[in-house]
C-alpha cells in the first residue's frame, strides 16, 4: 500500500461512529510513484515534444491527408491526450486528498500551467478539422473501417463548428484556462479550510453536514444553524467566485454565439435542448406529487407541526440509528451487484483489493464522493467519505457502478470512452437501485420496509426534485449576471425562489438558510452539471422497468451499453431496451417510479 505523505487521523476521531472497520486509502503508485518519480519527469518531456512535433506535422496539413493518414493523426492525438491525462489524474488525486497542503496545491497548479502550455500547439487540431468540409471527412470514414468506429466524436468535435473562434483567439482561451481554475481552487480550499463548531466539537464541512441527519433534532438545528453562520461569515468570497465565474462564461458565450447559457452544456452532455427542458418541466410539474407529498408525510412521522430545513434529511423515528461497518458496506453492494450478474462484483472487486477507493474522512480531504476514470489504461479512482450511514452504502453502490462503467468503457479509448455526463450517471444510480432492490427484498418486517422505501424516496428526491431545482438557480443566476454584479443578497434570492418551490409547503426556513447554495461544487466546477443526476435516475428508473418487466437477456444488453462510452448517442443506447429519452412521456416513466413508492408509503399508513 502506497503511504500517504502526512498524518492521517483516524475516521472515528470525525462525525460517524466508532469501528468502521479498515479503510482503504489510494494507491496512486499505478499513476506515479511519487511526485518526483523519474517516470513523471519523463512523461513532462515526452508531451512537451510530442506536442510540438504533432503541430509541425499536421498544422495546416489536415485538409491534404488521406484517411490512414488521419487515422494516424487520431491515434497520435490520443497517445498525447493518455499522457497529460494520466499527470493530472495523478496532481489532481493527490491534491484531492489534502486540499490545504500547500505543497500538493503547488504541484497541481505547475501541472496545470504546464500542460496547458505543452498542449497549446494542439489547438489547431479541432479548429482545423472544423473547417473541413462533410464530404471530405464523409470520404474518409467510408474508406477505412479503423478511422470510421471513431465517427461519433468527430460528431460531437464538429458540433461546435459553429461557434468556435479564430485560431488566435481560441490560443489566447486555451491559455487563459489556469486562471479560471485558479478561481475553483480557492472556492475548494475555503470549503477544504472551514470549521465549524457543534456542541462543542470542531468539524469540517463533511462531519458538519454528517448532523443534519443526527436522530436529536437539536443537533440538526445547531448544526444547521453553525453553517449558515459560517457561509455567512464567507458569503462575500463565495459570492466573488460565483460573480466572476458567471461573468466569464457570459463573455465566453456571447463571443462563441452560444443561443444560452446553458447551452455548451448541453453540447458537450451530446443531448439536445429540447430534451433537458422536457425533463426540467416534467419534475417542476411532479413536485406536488412527489416532494410536496411525501414531505407531508414525514412531517406527520415526526409529529412536527412545521418542518425546518434540519428536519429534510432527519432520519425516520422508527428508524434505529446503527453504524454501518465498511465490510457490511461492501458486502451489501457486492451480493447485490454479483446477484445482478457476477461480471459486475468481478469488475468492482480490485477497487477494494488493490487501493482504488479513498474512503475515510481525514482533515483538508475534499468533501463529497466521486470516481475519477484517469486515463484508459490505468484503472478509475474512488474517493467516499465513509460515516458508517446507511446512506454511505448508498453513496458506495454509486460510486462503484461509476468505476464498473469508466472499467467496461476503456477498450474504446480516450477519444471514445468517456460518456456525457447525462449517461454518465447511469451505471452508478443503477448500482444504488440494484442494492436497495436488495436490501427492500431482505427486510425483516413491513417497520423496516418502510424506513428503506422512505429513504430510498428521500435519495430520489434528492437526485431528481433537488438536483433540478439547483439547475433552475443556475439557470436564473446566469440570467440575472447578465444585468449587472449580483450581491449576496441577490444570489440570496434566487436560491429561495427555487426551494420554497421545489421543496414545498411543509417547511419553514431560518435565518441563514439563504446562503447554503454556497456549498454547492458543481456550480463552480461544472455549471450546469446538476440536471444530469435528474437525467440518470429517471432514465435508470425506466431502465430498471424494464430490467423488471423482461428480465431475460437484459443484462448483456446492460454491460454492451456500459462498454460503448461515449461511441454512441443516447437514441441508440436506449434503443435495444425500447426507451426514448426524446419522448416527453419518457420522463413520466421514471417520475412514476417515485410516485409508486410514495403511494407504498401513504398505503402502510392506512
Amino acid at each position: 500500500m502506497f503511504q500517504l505523505p502526512f498524518p492521517v487521523r483516524d475516521a472515528e476521531a470525525t462525525r460517524g461512529g466508532r469501528d468502521l472497520g479498515d479503510l482503504p486509502e489510494w494507491d496512486l503508485s499505478d499513476l506515479y510513484a511519487a511526485p518526483d518519480a523519474p517516470e513523471l519527469k519523463r512523461d513532462l518531456d515526452w508531451l512537451e515534444q510530442a506536442c510540438q512535433s504533432f503541430a509541425e506535422d499536421y498544422e495546416g496539413k489536415l485538409a491534404t491527408l488521406d484517411a490512414a493518414a488521419f487515422l494516424d493523426v487520431i491515434r497520435r492525438h490520443e497517445r498525447i491526450e493518455s499522457v497529460a491525462g494520466r499527470i493530472m489524474s495523478y496532481a489532481g488525486l493527490r491534491y484531492y486528498q489534502l486540499t490545504t497542503d500547500s505543497e500538493r496545491a503547488k504541484f497541481l497548479s505547475d501541472a496545470q500551467e504546464k500542460i496547458t502550455t505543452y498542449t497549446t500547439p494542439l489547438v489547431f487540431f479541432t479548429l482545423e478539422l472544423n473547417r473541413i468540409d462533410d464530404a471530405t471527412i464523409e470520404g474518409w470514414l467510408s474508406a477505412d473501417t479503423d478511422l470510421a468506429r471513431y465517427r461519433p466524436a468527430l460528431r460531437r468535435i464538429r458540433a461546435m463548428k459553429p461557434y468556435q473562434l479564430s485560431d488566435e483567439l481560441e490560443k489566447f482561451l486555451h491559455d487563459l484556462g489556469v486562471v479560471g481554475d485558479a478561481w475553483e481552487r480557492l472556492f475548494d480550499e475555503t470549503i477544504a479550510g472551514l470549521t465549524f463548531e457543534v456542541d462543542g466539537e470542531e468539524l469540517g464541512i463533511e462531519g458538519t453536514l454528517n448532523y443534519l441527519t443526527d436522530p436529536d433534532r437539536a443537533k440538526r438545528e445547531a448544526a444547521a444553524r453553525e453553517l449558515a453562520r459560517v457561509f455567512s461569515e464567507r458569503v462575500r468570497t463565495f459570492a466573488r467566485v460565483h460573480n466572476t465565474q458567471a461573468k466569464e462564461k457570459q463573455i465566453m458565450d456571447r463571443w462563441r454565439g452560444m443561443p444560452s447559457a446553458q447551452a455548451a452544456r448541453h453540447l458537450s452532455n451530446d443531448v439536445e435542448a429540447e430534451v433537458v427542458q422536457a425533463l426540467r418541466d416534467a419534475v417542476v410539474a411532479a413536485y406536488p406529487r412527489l416532494s410536496h407529498r411525501y414531505y407531508a408525510l414525514k412531517q406527520k412521522w415526526l409529529g412536527l407541526d412545521r418542518m425546518q430545513v434540519w428536519d429534510r434529511n432527519a432520519p425516520l423515528p422508527m428508524d434505529t440509528p446503527r453504524t454501518v461497518t465498511w465490510p457490511e458496506a461492501r458486502e451489501t453492494v457486492m451480493n447485490a451487484y454479483a446477484e445482478f450478474d457476477p461480471r459486475m462484483a468481478e469488475i468492482a472487486t480490485p477497487f477494494f483489493e488493490k487501493g482504488w477507493i479513498d474512503a475515510a474522512v481525514k482533515p483538508g480531504k475534499a468533501p463529497g464522493a466521486f470516481a475519477h476514470p484517469t486515463v484508459t489504461d490505468v484503472h478509475p479512482y474512488v474517493m467516499l467519505n465513509y460515516l458508517g450511514k446507511p446512506r454511505d452504502v448508498m453513496t458506495l453502490a454509486h460510486e462503484l457502478g461509476h468505476g464498473v462503467h469508466q472499467v467496461l468503457a476503456a477498450d474504446q479509448g480516450e477519444m471514445l470512452a468517456s460518456t456525457p455526463l447525462t449517461l454518465a450517471e447511469t451505471a452508478s444510480v443503477f448500482g444504488e437501485m440494484l442494492t436497495f432492490q436488495r436490501m427492500l427484498e431482505n427486510a425483516k418486517d413491513d417497520a423496516e420496509k418502510k424506513v428503506l422505501l422512505a429513504g430510498k424516496v428521500e435519495d430520489m428526491i434528492n437526485t431528481v426534485v433537488r438536483q433540478i431545482a439547483f439547475y433552475d438557480f443556475e439557470c436564473k443566476l446566469h440570467e440575472a449576471r447578465r444585468g449587472g454584479e449580483l450581491t449576496p443578497d441577490d444570489i440570496n434570492a434566487l436560491w429561495m425562489s427555487v426551494q420554497a418551490e421545489s421543496l414545498g409547503p411543509a417547511f419553514d426556513y431560518m435565518d441563514g438558510y439563504e446562503t447554503f447554495w454556497a456549498y454547492i461544487p458543481h456550480f463552480v466546477h461544472s455549471p450546469f452539471y446538476v440536471y444530469a443526476y435528474a437525467f440518470g435516475d429517471g432514465l435508470v428508473n425506466a431502465l430498471y422497468a424494464a430490467y423488471r418487466d423482461a428480465p431475460e437477456g437484459f443484462q448483456d444488453k446492460y454491460f454492451d451499453m456500459l462498454k460503448a462510452g461515449g461511441s454512441k448517442h443516447h437514441t441508440e443506447l436506449l434503443a435495444p431496451f425500447g426507451l426514448d429519452a426524446t419522448d416527453p412521456k419518457f420522463w413520466d416513466k421514471g417520475l412514476s417510479m417515485i410516485e409508486g413508492f410514495i403511494d407504498e408509503l401513504e398505503a402502510m399508513e392506512k
